[in-house]
């Protein structure tokens, strides 16, 4: 008797649909399932109920933009509140990956994104966290 294992979970956190519907179609026929939510907000209760394993963060999320939301979630895992989840932003201009290293993410990519770059992106955090 085989035993699959359940498909990886990815978290997209994006108000723009536009963003949500790019990601989710690049990763269209991966073993991956794609939860949503559209408020830096509510990111932190997603990772906490659904155990991402990896969380795609768009830059300029409303309320509560992707920077501060890689950090808040940095800060509740490094005090045990959450799970640790790697972090890919979505940046609007390439002058935003200074941005994103000070948020300690773990890749980033200028939007409009190309879907194969995306993906292989997304397989290569996915990889990486699967063999640490």
């Amino acid at each position: 008797m085989s035993t699959t294992s359940p498909p990886a979970k990815v978290l997209v956190a994006a108000d723009g649909a536009w963003v949500r519907d790019q990601v989710r179609h690049a990763l269209v026929g991966r073993d991956l399932e794609v939860i949503e939510v559209t408020r830096g907000e509510d990111v932190r209760e997603a990772v906490r109920r659904h155990h991402p394993d990896l969380a795609v963060l768009d830059l300029q999320i409303g309320n509560m933009g992707g920077i501060a939301v890689a950090l808040d979630l940095h800060l509740e895992s490094s005090a045990g509140r959450l799970p640790e989840v790697p972090i890919l932003l979505l940046l609007d201009r390439e002058h935003d990956r200074f941005l994103a290293k000070r948020a300690d993410a773990d890749a980033e990519l200028v939007k409009p994104v190309d879907p194969g770059t995306l993906r292989r992106t997304v397989e290569r955090l996915l990889a990486a966290r699967a063999s640490a």
